[in-house]
């Protein structure tokens, strides 16, 4: 890190060299399930007309998940932050919040791409807070597919 700028050059596995803002780096007050030992994660916009974005890991290079906006989707997909998990993010303003969802995308089917509506990532914009929250009595499914096969009828 420079300590004269607000950027940080990221040597990423994925995308190279990577410049982001110190002011993009969230702190997961509660670990994605299965890395609990990273806990700072910026999100890269790899190619800006994409739907898909990267949330990448600052202190593994080797980590970046695809993630998206249901909502580009045409996924109708609200739910309420539980209040322990509001605390944890000190959450004030509902504005302030920003909900995204980890994707796997099969590299042999990317059409087969599905989205993790149970578990999404929230972060609280205003102080830089996030977690992924596992959202529970709804029917929201691990592996929603993001691309049905949608049949012409006549």
């Amino acid at each position: 890190m420079d300590k004269n700028t607000d950027k940080l050059i990221l040597k990423t596995t994925k995308f190279g060299e990577v410049e982001v803002d110190k002011n993009t780096i969230f702190d997961f007050v509660a670990p994605i399930i299965g890395f609990s030992d990273l806990t700072k994660y910026t999100i890269i916009d790899y190619k800006p007309d994409s739907p898909f974005k990267w949330l990448q890991s600052i202190e593994d290079m080797d980590l970046a998940f695809p993630i998206t906006l249901c909502s580009f989707f045409g996924i109708d997909y609200q739910f309420n932050i539980p209040d322990e998990e509001a605390k944890k993010l000190e959450i004030e303003n509902p504005d302030d919040i920003f909900v995204c969802n980890i994707v796997n995308i099969p590299s042999s089917n990317p059409q087969g791409a599905t989205v993790n509506m149970l578990a999404p990532i929230v972060v609280n914009l205003s102080n830089k807070k996030a977690m992924q929250i596992i959202l529970k009595n709804t029917d929201f499914q691990v592996r929603h597919k993001l691309f049905e096969n949608k049949e012409t009828k006549e």
